[in-house]
Protein backbone atom coordinates (compact mmCIF):
# COMPACT_ATOMS: atom_id res chain seq x y z
CA UNK A 1 0.00 0.00 0.00
CA UNK A 2 1.22 3.47 -0.90
CA UNK A 3 -0.24 6.88 0.60
CA UNK A 4 -1.11 9.71 -1.40
CA UNK A 5 -1.78 13.26 -0.29
CA UNK A 6 -5.21 14.75 -1.66
CA UNK A 7 -5.33 19.05 -1.57
CA UNK A 8 -8.67 19.58 -2.84
CA UNK A 9 -10.93 22.82 -3.12
CA UNK A 10 -14.66 23.23 -3.14
CA UNK A 11 -16.32 24.37 -5.98
CA UNK A 12 -19.21 26.75 -5.53
CA UNK A 13 -21.89 23.77 -5.67
CA UNK A 14 -19.73 21.73 -3.26
CA UNK A 15 -19.77 24.71 -1.02
CA UNK A 16 -23.44 24.85 -0.91
CA UNK A 17 -23.38 21.01 -0.37
CA UNK A 18 -21.62 21.36 2.77
CA UNK A 19 -23.28 24.02 3.76
CA UNK A 20 -26.48 22.33 3.75
CA UNK A 21 -25.62 18.11 4.54
CA UNK A 22 -21.79 18.59 6.34
CA UNK A 23 -21.77 15.00 6.71
CA UNK A 24 -21.53 14.64 3.19
CA UNK A 25 -17.86 14.63 3.40
CA UNK A 26 -18.12 11.45 4.91
CA UNK A 27 -20.11 9.95 2.69
CA UNK A 28 -17.47 11.20 0.07
CA UNK A 29 -15.09 9.15 2.42
CA UNK A 30 -17.03 5.66 2.40
CA UNK A 31 -17.17 6.03 -1.72
CA UNK A 32 -13.24 6.28 -1.51
CA UNK A 33 -13.12 3.07 0.06
CA UNK A 34 -15.61 1.46 -2.13
CA UNK A 35 -13.22 2.84 -5.26
CA UNK A 36 -10.42 0.49 -3.57
CA UNK A 37 -8.18 3.31 -1.49
CA UNK A 38 -8.80 3.93 2.29
CA UNK A 39 -9.08 7.90 4.07
CA UNK A 40 -6.05 7.62 6.50
CA UNK A 41 -6.83 11.39 7.80
CA UNK A 42 -8.59 14.72 6.54
CA UNK A 43 -8.22 18.41 7.60
CA UNK A 44 -10.25 21.05 6.73
CA UNK A 45 -7.22 24.08 6.03
CA UNK A 46 -7.41 27.89 5.67
CA UNK A 47 -5.23 28.95 2.17
CA UNK A 48 -6.13 27.73 -1.57
CA UNK A 49 -6.85 24.47 -0.07
CA UNK A 50 -10.43 23.86 1.38
CA UNK A 51 -9.33 19.97 2.42
CA UNK A 52 -6.04 18.03 2.92
CA UNK A 53 -6.96 14.20 2.75
CA UNK A 54 -3.99 11.27 3.37
CA UNK A 55 -5.51 8.45 1.48
CA UNK A 56 -4.21 4.50 1.33
CA UNK A 57 -4.71 3.09 -1.94
CA UNK A 58 -2.93 -0.03 -3.20
CA UNK A 59 -1.19 1.58 -6.49
CA UNK A 60 -1.31 4.49 -8.99
CA UNK A 61 -3.92 3.35 -10.73
CA UNK A 62 -6.38 2.80 -8.17
CA UNK A 63 -5.84 6.82 -6.59
CA UNK A 64 -5.71 7.76 -10.32
CA UNK A 65 -9.30 6.44 -10.47
CA UNK A 66 -10.23 8.20 -7.28
CA UNK A 67 -8.95 11.51 -8.45
CA UNK A 68 -10.77 11.37 -11.30
CA UNK A 69 -14.63 10.13 -9.80
CA UNK A 70 -14.56 12.36 -7.38
CA UNK A 71 -13.47 15.61 -9.95
CA UNK A 72 -15.96 14.30 -12.35
CA UNK A 73 -18.70 14.49 -9.51
CA UNK A 74 -17.70 19.04 -9.87
CA UNK A 75 -18.03 19.20 -5.79
CA UNK A 76 -14.27 19.79 -5.72
CA UNK A 77 -11.64 20.20 -8.05
CA UNK A 78 -7.60 19.15 -6.72
CA UNK A 79 -4.28 17.69 -7.00
CA UNK A 80 -2.68 14.47 -5.45
CA UNK A 81 0.54 13.44 -4.85
CA UNK A 82 2.65 10.66 -3.52
CA UNK A 83 3.94 10.81 -0.17
CA UNK A 84 6.63 8.97 1.65
CA UNK A 85 6.81 8.78 5.21
CA UNK A 86 9.96 10.47 6.56
CA UNK A 87 11.42 7.57 8.55
CA UNK A 88 11.18 5.26 5.11
CA UNK A 89 12.51 8.66 2.94
CA UNK A 90 15.40 9.12 5.67
CA UNK A 91 16.47 5.32 5.89
CA UNK A 92 16.01 5.31 1.64
CA UNK A 93 18.41 8.51 1.50
CA UNK A 94 20.98 6.38 3.90
CA UNK A 95 21.03 3.54 1.88
CA UNK A 96 21.66 5.36 -1.43
CA UNK A 97 18.05 3.70 -2.73
CA UNK A 98 17.17 4.60 -5.68
CA UNK A 99 13.37 3.25 -5.26
CA UNK A 100 14.16 1.14 -7.93
CA UNK A 101 13.36 -1.99 -5.86
CA UNK A 102 17.26 -3.40 -6.14
CA UNK A 103 18.38 -4.38 -3.18
CA UNK A 104 22.24 -3.86 -2.77
CA UNK A 105 24.56 -7.01 -1.79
Amino acid sequence: MSLYVMLSTLSESGRKVLRERPGWIRKVNGDVGRMGARVIAQYAVLGPYDFVTIVEAPDNATISRVSVELGARGGSAGMTMAAIPLDEFIARLERGDKGQGKKKR
